[in-house]
Formats: C-alpha cells, structure tokens, sequence
C-alpha cells in the first residue's frame, strides 16, 4: 500500500502528555516573565526558572472598605495557602529598606507616599525569595488607580482579586466594636469576634482614628476610586458579600482562589460520561458533540460499526454479539484505540459514552494513554430510570417513537399498535441498573477528579452544568502536599 494513502494516525500521548503537565501554560509564563524581567542573558534565565520548584504560586490581592473583614480573611487565606502575608504598614514598617524609611517620612510629615515610593516597596518585597517560593497576599493595595497601573507596569499583577463588600451603614456599625491585639495585630470585634483568651482580652486596645467621622470619610475615599482600581483588573476580580458570617465568607474566598482563570492554552476535550441506563449519556454527548465539533463516540455503535465493516477486529468480536456475550476488553479496547488515534479524534477531541463500566477498563485506558481530561458521572434515582425506560414505546408503522407520560400517543389507533423494545422491559432494566451499580463505586475510586451532575431534570439544564464545568479550567488545590 502505498504511504502517503495511509491513514494519518497521530499518537493521542502526545496531547495529553502537553495537557496533563500544563507544558502550553508553562511557554506562556516563561514567555511573560521574560517580557517583564528583561534578562541580559535569556537562555540562562530559563534555565533557572524551570528549575524552580514551583513557578505558578498563588498571587491574590484582598481588597475592600475599612471593618470588611480584610485581616481577617487575609490571615485565614495565608494560614490555608502558606503564602507570604503583605501589607501597607508592614512595608512601611520595614528598618531594612531604606525605601520605608523615605516613606515613614512622608508620614510623619502628613503628606500622602508618592506612586513610585509605594510601586517600589511592593516590587523589593515580592521580588524576595519568600514570595517567589510560596506567593503572595497583598491585602488592602492598590488603593488608587495609579498604584494599580504603576504595578502592572513593574509586571506585578495578581492572578486573583478579592473584594469585599458590605453596606456602608453596616461597616460603621462593625468598625464601632473593632478591637486589635497590638502584640499580634490580630482583629477582634466586641459583638461578633470575642477571644476567648482572658490574656489576649486584657491587652485588646481600640484602634486610632475609628470614630463616625473618619469612618465616613474613609467610606468615601474608597467608593472614589474603588471603580477604577477594578477595572485594572477586570478578568480576574471577584466580589464577596463580607456581611455573613466569617466561615462563609472564607469558603467563597478559598473557592474563588482554587479556581484557575481561562487560558490561551490549547484545549482538547476529552470527555467521559458514565451513569446507568437511561441517565441520558447519549443525549449529553449528542448535545455536546454538535455545540463544539468534537467526535461523538458510543462504544455499541463502535463495535457494531467493525462488524458491519468485516475487519479483522470485527471478525473476532462478531461471534460474542451473535451469542449475547460480553467482548473481552482488550478487543473492545483495539476497537477504541484505533478510533481515538484518527486525526479528528487527536485535534478536535472526543466525548465518550458506553465506556469504560469497570475500573479495569478505565485502567486499560489510562495504559494506553486514553485517559480523559474530563470525567463526568450523570446520576439518577432508580425509580426515574424506570419511568423514563419502561413507559417508552414504538409505532412500528411509522417508527416514532412515544412515551406515555411525556409523549403520550395522539390516537387511541396509535396507541394500540405500539410495542416495546425488549431492553425497556422492567427486568431488562432492572438487570443494567444492577450490573452499573455493581460497579460504580469501584470506579468513582479510580476517577477521583470526576465531577457528578443531577441528571434527573431536563436535557438542556444538565447539558449547561456540563459545559460550563468543560470549558473552565479544573479548580486547584492550593497549599495542599
């Protein structure tokens, strides 16, 4: 046979290899860094940022009006993260920088620190080897639009922007009660905050400058430029509702800072969906397969597909369908190998249905570097499986098929010719329902990162809960070992 009429195969490994070690994100931040950093020596400046142990740290900013709960939150966030906790008076407060120095002077004379003073403490304290190894929290900066360009222009920009809100009557109220530990510079508060340490409330002090007035007027310097520090950071800001209890407010936080901002990376969908009999997998895939030009894959169809073509796979697995008998797995597996390594399978990506039922053959994916990127399990309750299934019905006239609860015939001539399908009988039913169930624990296990969807309601609202968890970037699990 002649080469050039072969069949292209491109080996689906290499995508996913790219893919599951993120090797596109990674170009893209040593790309920027190099933009930003300008080394007189490039070649050598990748070479020793590839050798860091972890060059894509958590970079969070936490802004918010005065008595939002910005310390608190902030502390909490580095306590779960082991990032480095950055604020305004601790960079002021620096004896080592001579920098702090010029604007503890600006301070003491009553005047506001200059753009390029503040730009120059946060670049020396987040350029140290601490931030650069764990990541950072800015807490409460930038304040003013200018701060805000004047960092991005240094190329100090964070990857997650926090801010909390809470009415202005609501804030007043709170900063009325607001209490710090000067030895720690914890924040307590008298009504929703108490320590329970009696050491820690002897020492508790009432911060300066908190009376109604200087509330007030803080409120207003902040609702002043809050806008346009925000449109800074428009793609990757988030606002929290900061009147809540503080355990609320830190999960929303900790969820918004695992989550990861949409890449320009490329992205090849490689879907898997796994439930019983009658979830609406089929309908999923078709739903999905048509919005995104993706390969639309049923293991049956597949299988029939080789017989009906005599190949040899097909020859070999024909006598188990003739016979009623399961195909062993490993021809099951060729069948797929073969039609996931075509060219629009390896560019365009796939969703899967029908395979794999067993944590074997999801093992037997991942052996030949088949793994999806994404896994999801549709569940349903048993009950709903045989009212969708069982109710179903066939005009053999005109092949239409009804249900007689949610299609009922129109006729009562319609309805007398219907018939069943032999696997929509109750024991047929029954039968799948067992053996998925018999297996679904065992390979929950083995997809740890699979996401699970009600699919007990209508096809269009299951389909966005899957698409949107398909075209966002998995969530990460900062400051986890």
């Amino acid at each position: 046979m002649d080469e050039t009429k072969k069949p292209l195969r491109v080996p689906p490994q290499f995508g996913t290899y790219a893919e599951k070690h993120g090797i596109f994100d990674l170009y893209k931040r040593v790309i920027e860094n190099i933009v930003i950093d300008k080394p007189e020596e490039p070649i050598q400046y990748i070479i020793d940022y590839l050798k860091r142990e972890n060059d894509d740290v958590p970079q969070i900013c936490i802004l918010g009006p005065p008595a939002a709960g910005k310390r608190t939150i902030s502390r909490e966030v580095c306590k779960r993260l082991r990032v480095v906790h950055i604020t305004p008076e601790a960079l002021v407060g620096d004896d080592v920088n001579p920098v702090a120095k010029q604007a503890r002077n600006f301070v003491k004379s009553g005047e506001s620190i200059p753009v390029e003073v503040w730009v120059s403490l946060v670049k020396n304290r987040i350029k140290s080897h601490d931030c650069i190894k764990k990541g950072w929290l800015l807490e409460g900066f930038p304040q003013t639009r200018d701060q805000a360009q004047a960092i991005q222009a240094e190329g100090i920009s964070p990857k997650h922007c926090v801010v909390l809100e809470a009415p202005d009557t609501v804030l007043i109220e709170r900063v009325a009660g607001k209490r710090v530990d000067p030895q720690t510079g914890d924040v307590y508060h008298t009504t929703f905050d108490w320590p329970s340490n009696a050491e820690i409330e002897s020492r508790l002090v009432v911060p300066e400058g908190i009376t109604e007035e200087s509330m007030v007027n803080s409120l207003v310097e902040y609702h002043r430029h809050k806008a346009d520090v925000l449109r800074c950071f428009p793609k990757v800001t988030k606002n929290i509702n900061a009147d809540q209890p503080k355990a609320d407010i830190l999960a929303l936080v900790l969820t918004f800072l695992n989550s990861t901002p949409r890449t320009a990376a490329p992205h090849t969908p490689r879907i898997v969906l796994l439930g019983p009999t009658g979830a609406g997998k089929s309908v999923q895939a078709s739903l999905i397969a048509n919005k995104y030009n993706i390969i639309n894959l049923s293991c049956g169809a597949l299988i029939k597909e080789a017989i009906a073509d005599e190949t040899k796979i097909g020859e070999a697995i024909k006598p188990y369908v003739e016979r009623g008998m399961m195909v062993p797995d490993n021809l099951v597996m060729k069948v797929l190998s073969d039609r996931l390594s075509r060219l629009d399978a390896v560019s365009r990506g796939w969703v899967m249905h029908g395979f794999p039922r067993t944590r074997e053959q999801a093992e037997s994916l991942k052996d030949a570097n088949l793994d999806p990127n994404r896994v999801f399990f549709l569940d349903i309750p048993n009950d709903s499986v045989m009212e969708r299934l069982v109710l179903r019905r066939t005009d053999p006239v005109t092949g239409e098929r009804y249900h007689f609860l949610y299609n009922p015939p129109r006729t009562n001539e319609v309805k007398s010719r219907l018939h069943q399908h032999p696997k929509d009988e109750e024991e047929a039913v029954k039968k799948r329902l067992i053996e998925y169930h018999a297996y679904t624990e065992e390979i929950a296990d083995f997809y740890e990162t699979a996401m699970r969807i009600n699919a007990d309601q209508d096809p269009h609202t299951v389909f966005e809960f899957i698409e949107s968890m398909i075209v966002n970037p998995l969530a990460k699990k900062h400051g986890e070992d």
